[in-house]
Parts: C-alpha cells; structure tokens; sequence
C-alpha cells in the first residue's frame, strides 16, 4: 500500500526574534495576522521587510508569527544569488555559520549578522502519522513526485510532533522543478 501525503511549497518569508520586530516596527509592537498557514498556530502576518544584500535588495518579504527565538530569513537559491550571498541549505532553526543581511522595516533597519539559509527539504508528521509510516523524528527518507516532471527527492527530514500537521515542505524552485502544486500527493517511498 502507497504511503502518500500532502506536499506544499514555501516561498521566501522571515521570522523575527521580538527584539528585531521591535526594531523594525516599533517599541512593544505585535504581529498582525493575516492568514493560518497549513501548520498549527503558524501564520503569514500582515507585515512585510525589506532584504538587503551585498548586491541587490528583496522588496516586501512576509513575516510569519509568531515570533521566534531568533531572526531566520528563509529564500531560494536565485534569491541568494540575486542578494549577493552564498546559499546555505539548514534545517530550520540551524542559522549558525550561515550569511547575514539587512532587514528594513518602517520604523528601523537590523543587520542580521547570521540566519539566511534556504530551508532543507522536510516532513512535518503528527506522531500518529509517524507511526503510520513506520519513521521517527529525524529519520531521513526519500519521497516520489509522480506527474510529467516527475522526480524523487533524497535526504527528506523527517519532523515529528504532536503539534505538527501531515506535510511535506519544498521552496519554491524545486516545487516548480517538479511540476507540483499545494496539496498535490507524494509517495514516501524511504
């Protein structure tokens, strides 16, 4: 029997400590939410940055909430390129030894001296999903993209957790490498 899930793709966004949001939109300042995203409690917020590289700047980036312990810019290879940085594939929350940048906001700017990476192929699973699939958090596998463009991808992180719903994350250039859309099925094949 095929193990499928939902797979969905992340464009560039970023994630503030409170101290930065602060910074950028004013003392004692609380994210606006305008949508829920797919994973329980996150959400694209009203606001949105400036990023500014060595070699170019991203006009209007969306904040996600909520805040985070620490200030994380997620993008694609092009855009990494496009600012003038190295591309850095982590895990999310993974920001050491990564290139830092400038963050403009309406009322502040922040040199972020670390945190732009481009986010490493994942699977959020709910531990029953986990146990569904027969995987463990941090289990590697590999996942099928059937369609005309079809592809496998390698080196999938597995992330469970009882506040995570069923789904799989790719940024947007492999997504569109692949022909996929939101909500489109993968097959978990390990």
């Amino acid at each position: 029997m095929k193990k499928t899930l939902p797979i969905a793709m992340s464009n560039r966004h970023i994630h503030l400590s409170q101290k930065d949001l602060e910074i950028l939109f004013g003392e004692g300042y609380e994210l606006t939410k305008f949508k829920d995203l797919s994973q329980p409690g996150q959400y694209a917020a009203e606001e949105k940055v400036d990023v500014e590289g060595p070699k170019g700047t991203i006009k209007g980036v969306r904040v996600l909430g909520p805040v985070r312990g620490d200030t994380q810019f997620e993008l694609s290879v092009s855009d990494a390129f496009g600012l003038g940085i190295k591309p850095v594939i982590r895990n999310s929350g993974e920001i050491e030894d990564t290139p830092g940048v400038k963050l403009i906001g309406p009322k502040g700017e922040v040199d972020i001296d670390k945190g732009a990476i481009v986010a490493a192929r994942h699977i959020h699973m709910h531990t029953t999903d986990a146990e569904e699939f027969g995987v463990k958090d941090k289990d590697v596998v590999s996942i099928k993209v059937g369609g005309p463009r079809g592809l496998v991808f390698d080196e999938v992180l597995v992330r469970v957790s009882d506040s995570y719903a069923l789904e799989m994350h790719v940024d947007i250039e492999e997504g569109n490498a692949a022909g996929v859309r939101n909500g489109d099925l993968v097959e978990l094949i390990k």
